[in-house]
Protein backbone atom coordinates (compact mmCIF):
# COMPACT_ATOMS: atom_id res chain seq x y z
CA UNK A 1 0.00 0.00 0.00
CA UNK A 2 1.45 3.42 -0.76
CA UNK A 3 0.58 6.86 0.88
CA UNK A 4 1.03 10.59 1.44
CA UNK A 5 1.41 12.31 4.10
CA UNK A 6 1.68 16.06 4.97
CA UNK A 7 3.19 16.99 8.02
CA UNK A 8 4.37 19.83 9.74
CA UNK A 9 6.27 20.03 13.04
CA UNK A 10 5.61 22.87 15.84
CA UNK A 11 8.68 22.90 17.99
CA UNK A 12 7.78 24.50 21.23
CA UNK A 13 10.92 26.45 22.10
CA UNK A 14 12.44 29.84 20.34
CA UNK A 15 14.58 27.83 18.26
CA UNK A 16 11.93 26.11 16.26
CA UNK A 17 13.89 26.72 12.86
CA UNK A 18 16.96 24.71 13.64
CA UNK A 19 14.79 21.61 15.02
CA UNK A 20 12.26 21.59 11.99
CA UNK A 21 15.37 22.00 10.18
CA UNK A 22 17.35 18.97 11.47
CA UNK A 23 13.96 16.64 11.39
CA UNK A 24 13.61 17.69 7.37
CA UNK A 25 17.59 16.57 7.04
CA UNK A 26 17.36 13.79 9.08
CA UNK A 27 13.84 12.49 7.12
CA UNK A 28 15.51 13.09 3.93
CA UNK A 29 18.57 10.37 4.99
CA UNK A 30 15.88 7.48 4.63
CA UNK A 31 15.74 6.04 0.96
CA UNK A 32 12.90 4.73 -0.71
CA UNK A 33 10.39 7.64 0.25
CA UNK A 34 10.22 10.90 -2.00
CA UNK A 35 10.48 14.05 0.97
CA UNK A 36 9.26 17.42 -0.81
CA UNK A 37 9.17 20.50 1.55
CA UNK A 38 7.43 24.13 1.52
CA UNK A 39 7.16 26.97 3.23
CA UNK A 40 4.10 25.62 5.47
CA UNK A 41 4.78 21.89 5.62
CA UNK A 42 6.72 18.65 4.86
CA UNK A 43 5.32 16.20 2.04
CA UNK A 44 6.16 12.26 2.16
CA UNK A 45 5.74 9.85 -0.50
CA UNK A 46 6.08 6.07 -0.51
CA UNK A 47 5.16 2.83 1.20
CA UNK A 48 2.35 3.57 3.70
CA UNK A 49 4.50 1.08 6.59
CA UNK A 50 7.77 3.02 5.78
CA UNK A 51 6.56 6.53 6.12
CA UNK A 52 4.97 5.38 9.45
CA UNK A 53 8.73 3.74 10.69
CA UNK A 54 10.62 6.63 9.43
CA UNK A 55 8.44 9.49 10.77
CA UNK A 56 7.74 7.31 14.04
CA UNK A 57 11.91 7.07 14.03
CA UNK A 58 12.25 10.74 13.52
CA UNK A 59 9.74 11.58 15.94
CA UNK A 60 11.30 10.12 18.80
CA UNK A 61 14.60 11.92 18.52
CA UNK A 62 12.78 15.12 18.57
CA UNK A 63 10.48 14.25 21.29
CA UNK A 64 13.57 12.89 23.52
CA UNK A 65 14.99 16.39 23.35
CA UNK A 66 12.14 18.89 22.63
CA UNK A 67 8.32 19.48 23.56
CA UNK A 68 6.58 20.05 19.60
CA UNK A 69 3.63 19.24 18.19
CA UNK A 70 3.43 17.23 14.84
CA UNK A 71 0.34 18.19 12.84
CA UNK A 72 -0.27 14.97 10.09
CA UNK A 73 -2.52 14.23 7.18
CA UNK A 74 -2.73 11.13 5.75
CA UNK A 75 -3.63 10.34 2.15
CA UNK A 76 -4.24 6.45 1.34
CA UNK A 77 -2.66 7.21 -2.69
CA UNK A 78 0.82 8.07 -3.54
CA UNK A 79 -0.08 11.43 -5.38
CA UNK A 80 3.47 11.72 -6.66
CA UNK A 81 2.47 9.42 -9.09
CA UNK A 82 -1.32 9.13 -9.54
Amino acid sequence: MVATVEISLYPLKENYKEIILGFIQNLKKHTGLVIETNYTSTHIFGDYDLIFEVVKEEMRKVYAEHRAVLVMKLIGVNLKTE
